[in-house]
């Protein structure tokens, strides 16, 4: 029997973090929800219909201040006080006015650091979001695992048992999924270390998987796929999804932010994948600068191979997609729909633009909108694209016609 030609296009978001300023810090610190109800409107004017709201710990808890971090703090949504009912029918409202809805709630943030003063205070404001996320009717958060940075590996992984699923269980009690995005997080610190999140890898995402199972939360644990930290792997994002379908973990991806990345050729001729910089500016007399602005300089150690890709701003390079130097979008999107399982099917699934193209990162939303549209409808029209195609093609093979040529095979080189 013949297939109807029936695509099936993901859902479009966007993450807040895009434009931290949006609403001015003084202006959010006096009235919080404000700046919730900003980037509201300013996602219709976007022609986007759900967005990611962002939220991070406020001054008053962070462990490092808003001047030292990298970029400004994404604190859009803040739980300092309660979601109370008047809270939830002013956001409420506000969704409504603009036809907007929310397709998760993201903290970033080490939940594995090894301080325990500051563990407990992460963990608190992640149930606080999850709290947030129930009375907002949100059925997920998003956000890291982390490092102790003071553990190897494999002793890092009874530290997720001891100390992770307790938020998974967390989770489970307010029936929510807990998503985490895969960066391993080399600059998070001023080591050596490259990989500072546990959660990295496809190897590691199983393992994690498996330990939740037996606390019985592996339905709570799954992952926000970011194709751009595949790249800093050296990873492109069919072999990931064909490694995950041969394992029989194809069920495990239920987001995804759409970043990319770009290699800088002559940064990896000299450092190499998860290459060790050195005279980075973060660290004097073998310690840590004492001035945390200079601790950013740690982030040298990815940004000397790489560039984060806003997607639609690099310009189309087969090359690089087949040396995995580049996210080569469609097949990223057609790798989804042929190896992935979704529950909800493919068209409940959230595709969540993330900005962080340095060069980009324009503060003034009249500079930005036409950025974030211009990257929206690339993203809108690749995902439209990839749905077509392999709808199409279910077409064909219910008629018993060849669909010509090989495509991208994964393991391939």
């Amino acid at each position: 029997m013949s297939h109807e030609f029936k695509p099936e296009y993901m859902q479009l978001s966007v993450l807040t973090a895009a434009l931290q300023e949006l609403t001015p810090r003084d202006k959010r610190r006096q009235d919080p929800d404000l700046a919730i109800e900003d980037w509201i409107r300013f996602a219709r004017e976007l022609g986007v219909k759900r967005i990611q709201l962002s939220s991070a710990l406020p001054e008053e808890l962070a462990d490092v201040p808003p001047e030292a971090m990298l970029d400004p703090v994404a604190d859009h949504l803040n739980v300092l006080k309660p979601m109370d009912a008047a809270r939830v029918r002013r956001i409420e409202s506000a969704l409504k006015a603009s036809d907007v809805s929310f397709s998760d709630l993201g903290y970033f943030d080490n939940m594995l650091v090894g301080d325990e003063k500051q563990r407990r205070i992460k963990h608190e404001w992640m149930v606080k979001i999850m709290d947030a996320a129930v009375a907002l009717g949100v059925k997920a958060v998003c956000g890291f695992v982390g490092r102790n940075v003071s553990l190897d590996m494999d002793q890092n992984l009874e530290d997720f048992e001891r100390s992770f699923v307790p938020l998974l269980k967390a989770a489970k009690d307010r029936g929510l999924e807990y998503r985490v995005e895969q960066c391993p997080m080399p600059g998070w610190n001023t080591t050596d270390l490259w990989h500072n999140q546990i959660g990295y890898t496809p190897g590691m995402w199983i393992r994690l998987h498996r330990i939740a199972e037996r606390h019985k939360t592996g339905d709570q644990l799954r992952i926000h796929y970011d194709p751009s930290h595949a790249i800093l792997m050296g990873q492109n994002t069919r072999d990931v999804f064909q490694f995950l379908k041969d394992e029989g973990y194809a069920f495990l991806i239920g987001g995804f932010h759409v970043k990319g990345q770009v290699i800088n050729p002559k940064g990896l001729a000299e450092w190499g994948y998860g290459g060790q910089t050195v005279e980075r500016g973060d660290r004097k007399d073998g310690k840590p600068d004492p001035d945390l602005r200079k601790q950013s300089g740690a982030w040298l150690k990815q940004v000397v191979i790489a560039t984060h890709e806003l997607p639609g701003t690099a310009r189309h390079d087969p090359l690089a997609y087949l040396q995995n130097r580049t996210v080569d979008w469609l097949d990223h999107q057609l790798a989804a729909r042929e190896l992935l399982q979704f529950k909800n099917g493919v068209s409940k699934v959230d595709l969540v633009v993330e900005h962080e193209y340095p060069d980009a990162r324009v503060q003034d939303p009249r500079k930005l909108a036409p950025i974030l549209k211009g990257s929206i409808a690339f993203t809108r029209a690749i995902d439209e694209a990839a749905a077509n195609m392999f709808a199409l093609h279910r077409v064909l093979e219910s008629q018993g016609i060849k669909v010509q040529g090989l495509g991208r095979e994964a393991y391939r080189s």
